[in-house]
């Protein structure tokens, strides 16, 4: 081919792409058009349906308003702006008429007005809000009574969602909610228990409470969960903070410890669970301990819970590196219960080389062993000191 040729080709090949080229950004343009189009034609579309299944919930029958609820959790469900969608259904005043279905005899009713709430509440901290102040718990409450599973179960969603607002904490908190959320704990699905965790874990974090949202009657089921959980995960920090709460009486630790491997559980999620969860249950095992340690350290000590304990001397947050030193300095406060050196070693050795490494571990370990040795022999000077300040000066002098 001739160099004329072949420039004419190339001038013709290139003319023909930029044509091609043309084309298509036109074609795209008159599709992103007609989606414009198609979405303003929705949009009023959908102004005029939240306005029809509004004025169906305010003003029909019961039949008509159980439509409706379902109408609407569909339309939010659909709409690619839900959160707009959601705060415009409140404006139009659905959520007092929702509300009033809850009390209804009819179940259907109560499940078509409780999945409407459900859908209006999700991210929308004002919607949990107004309807909580519209009278939704104690109808809820009552749903969490009932023996028919899926309605006391969406009702435990409900509480869940609804205790995610701040402001709805103290009410529901004093509805009574709580010792009916713990039955779920034992009886319910996967999920519902996992609901029931967290609204009561919500429900803790209220400092108004005039009294602890758990008690030793959750423990059980608690620490079953959090046996076969995942112990890093988020549902292990909530269970793991509940059972902190109800160590604080020496009801729950009883029955933390007559739980079938509550210790055990606990030694385990030192060693795996996250920041969050492992700074909780050594929280629970050093309170076990400094309430009495001649009761709860033989038992500790029993679950191998040295090592975990080391490593988080180490790794944990500077509140959980806190307290399990002061537990160390209690599981190691007698002769007897000492490790041998040797032992002690090792684990130290074990933990510096995952780290910083096998080409430090020697020199953190040998640092950590000495932070350890300082640690002890200020314990035993305030211990000399504690005692010596409590003898008579007649006796100190004789002696």
């Amino acid at each position: 081919m001739r160099q004329e040729d072949a420039d004419e080709e190339t001038t013709s090949t290139t003319s023909n792409n930029n044509g091609n080229t043309n084309v298509r950004d036109g074609e795209e343009e008159e599709e992103e058009d007609d989606e414009e189009e198609e979405e303003e034609k929705w949009n009023v579309k959908k102004e005029t349906l939240i306005q029809q299944v509004s004025e169906r919930l305010k003003k029909g029958d019961l039949n008509t308003q159980i439509q409706a609820a379902k109408d609407l959790r569909k339309l939010v469900r659909k709409s690619s702006s839900s959160t707009k969608t959601r705060s415009k259904f409140a404006a139009a005043g659905v959520i007092q008429p929702l509300v009033f279905m809850l009390f209804s005899s009819n179940l259907d009713a109560r499940h078509a007005s409780l999945l409407a709430l459900l859908n209006l509440a999700v991210r929308n901290q004002r919607n949990k809000v107004k309807i909580v102040t519209a009278g939704a718990v104690p109808p809820l409450v009552e749903l969490l009574k009932f023996q028919n599973g899926g309605l006391r179960e969406l009702g435990a969603a409900a509480i869940l969602t609804l205790s995610a607002a701040e402001p709805n904490k103290q009410t529901i908190a004093a509805s009574g909610a709580a010792p009916l959320l713990i039955q779920i704990l034992y009886s319910g699905s996967v999920q519902g228990k996992v609901d029931a965790v967290t609204a009561l874990h919500n429900l803790s974090t209220c400092n108004k409470n005039s009294h602890p949202i758990v008690d030793a009657k959750a423990v059980s089921p608690l620490i079953k969960l959090l046996k076969e959980c995942k112990k890093y995960s988020k549902f292990a920090e909530k269970a793991t903070a509940l059972l902190e709460i109800i160590s604080n009486s020496e009801e729950g630790r009883i029955a933390i410890t007559e739980s079938d491997g509550g210790i055990l559980t606990l030694v385990e999620t030192v060693e795996d669970g996250s920041l969050v969860s492992t700074e909780y249950a050594v929280g629970i095992l050093l309170t076990l301990c400094q309430s009495n340690r001649d009761k709860y350290r033989e038992l500790i000590l029993k679950e191998g819970a040295i090592p975990g304990l080391l490593q988080l001397t180490v790794e944990g947050t500077s509140e959980a590196q806190k307290r399990a030193r002061t537990l160390l300095d209690l599981l190691r406060d007698t002769p007897e219960k000492k490790l041998a050196s040797a032992v002690l070693e090792k684990i130290v050795y074990d933990i510096a080389a995952r780290v910083d490494g096998s080409d430090k571990a020697a020199e953190t370990a040998k640092q950590l062993l000495q932070d350890m040795v300082q640690r002890s022999m200020e314990l035993s000077r305030g211990r000399i000191q504690h005692t010596t300040a409590a003898c008579p000066s007649s006796k100190i002098s004789s002696t």
